[in-house]
């Protein structure tokens, strides 16, 4: 099994990835707050989860996996009261809607999506081992942790908490980066028809930090290997977790290394509905855009780089995908009865190369520009190889293609094997163009195999007046 490198955000540092247990590595991963649609950035997040999960997966690893589902908050009270609904009732689309998103990027379901509601006796024991240990107090009949009888508060995100006075406290779920105060763990309830449960510490609802410590301890009963966030999660969320999960069980290990994603900008500007450049995914969609193109593009740049999303870059991402689909085709054209082999065995030497220089990237902090230049150079190399009239490859080489293409799509999953598959305009449009600059280059093996491609799709060239045009038989 090869070794993995991880950026550890609670060091700084990218360290060898250990877990106790390389066939069943425990992640955690803070999922959507369920009161609208998830936005494009949230989606980052989540494909982010899905790359790290196929990553770990390609490389020989087990994985169980857990992403919470928060299905109470103030938001969620606020607009469930004024939709006159049951928090139930409220939240219930909007979870159906994030699983349809996911669907709808090829996500892979991860094997555990706990709801918040339901977890509500894992928070009570959490809440009763924090007073034990003399980490909280009462005010106003809520209950908040005092992070200065905490020691270690502040070690993930370097937080300075030497001026805070004792006693200043954040009611919120959310609060401001930087602005330490105690934090709620349970709140009395505030407003009428504010959902709440009635528990042996009194009358009301978890805070929102409260959750996710709860909810990994209600699926592995201890901490995890791994979990991971928007970087925007780093502070205070996740350091609220570890005071938490630390301060009620201090004798355990809660995450052996933390990984945050960066932030995602639209044309190069935070996004913001005020703005105007706040899209979800179905808005997305709704304007023609192709979802492969949007899940290739959200993983195609490393996961702790700002991404910068774009007409242009989805353009690029489209592109990408045409360029390995339009090798693949070329091989399924040849070989259009072969049926992938799960467990397939590579021999040829260059595939054997591509496939290590694509796991040691993936092993180094899963880094995915140096996958990316290594699946292009092989796709110019088979390419080249198709072209060749003096040396024409086998079928059993070809085959072997078609497997690596197999295996680079446990990561992307953006190609399609059917060699039956009809092509879209855009895809038509940009073989036409190929096939134009193969001409203008003299690349006329190549160009004729475009032009066999197409015509095999029922795809009909014609030159006019006006100049190429093409049509459906």
């Amino acid at each position: 099994m090869i070794e993995v490198y991880f950026h550890n955000s609670l060091t700084g540092k990218k360290e060898k990835f250990s877990p106790a247990d390389p066939k069943r590595v425990t992640v955690y991963s803070c999922g959507p707050t369920v009161y609208n649609y998830a936005h494009i950035g949230n989606l980052r997040a989540f494909l982010f989860v899905d790359f790290l999960r196929r990553s770990l997966k390609l490389l020989g690893y087990g994985v169980d996996m857990t992403m919470n589902i928060t299905d109470i908050d103030d938001k969620i009270i606020r607009d469930s009261i004024a939709a006159k609904k049951s928090i139930q009732e409220f939240t219930k689309p909007w979870t159906e809607a994030f699983f349809e998103d996911l669907k709808t990027v090829h996500a892979e379901i991860l094997e555990h999506y706990p709801k918040a509601t339901e977890s509500i006796p894992e928070m009570i024991e959490i809440i009763q081992k924090l007073k034990n240990k003399g980490l909280v107090y009462e005010k106003d009949e809520s209950l908040y942790f005092s992070i200065q009888k905490f020691e270690n508060y502040g070690k993930l995100s370097k937080i300075d908490t030497s001026g805070m006075k004792t006693g200043t406290r954040y009611d919120t779920d959310e609060y401001e980066k930087e602005d330490v105060r105690d934090f709620v763990l349970w709140k009395s309830p505030k407003v009428e028809g504010e959902a709440s449960w009635n528990t042996e510490i009194g009358t009301g609802r978890p805070g929102w930090h409260l959750e996710c410590s709860a909810m990994i301890r209600k699926v592995y009963q201890s901490g995890v290997d791994i979990h991971t966030g928007g970087v925007d999660l780093l502070f205070p969320h996740h350091e609220n977790e570890i005071a938490q999960s630390e301060g009620a069980f201090p004798e355990e290990t809660f995450v052996g290394t933390w990984l945050h994603s960066e932030h995602l900008l639209v044309d190069g500007q935070k996004m913001s509905k005020s703005k105007g450049n706040f899209y979800t995914l179905r808005d997305l969609v709704q304007k023609g855009i192709d979802p492969k193109a949007i899940r290739f593009l959200l993983i195609s740049t490393h996961y702790r780089s700002k991404l910068n999303f774009s007409t242009d870059r989805l353009e690029e991402s489209a592109n990408s995908i045409r360029k390995m689909q339009n090798c693949l085709d070329r091989l399924l054209d040849a070989e259009p009865n072969y049926e992938i082999v799960s467990d397939f065995t590579f021999t040829n030497p260059s595939i054997l190369t591509w496939k290590k220089e694509t796991e040691e990237s993936l092993a180094d902090d899963l880094n995915i520009a140096k996958v990316l230049a290594v699946v292009f150079e092989s796709l110019k190399i088979i390419n080249s190889l198709l072209d060749s009239v003096k040396n024409p490859i086998t079928s059993q080489r070809r085959k072997e293609f078609i497997q690596l293409f197999a295996y680079y799509n446990q990561l992307f999953d953006v190609l399609e094997f059917s060699a039956e598959k009809d092509l879209i305009d855009s895809e038509i449009d940009s073989l036409i163009e190929e096939r134009q600059l193969a001409r203008k280059n003299k690349d006329f093996a190549r160009s004729d195999a475009i032009r066999d491609q197409l015509l095999a799709q029922g795809i009909l060239i014609e030159d006019t007046k006006d100049g190429l045009r093409w049509r459906r038989k």
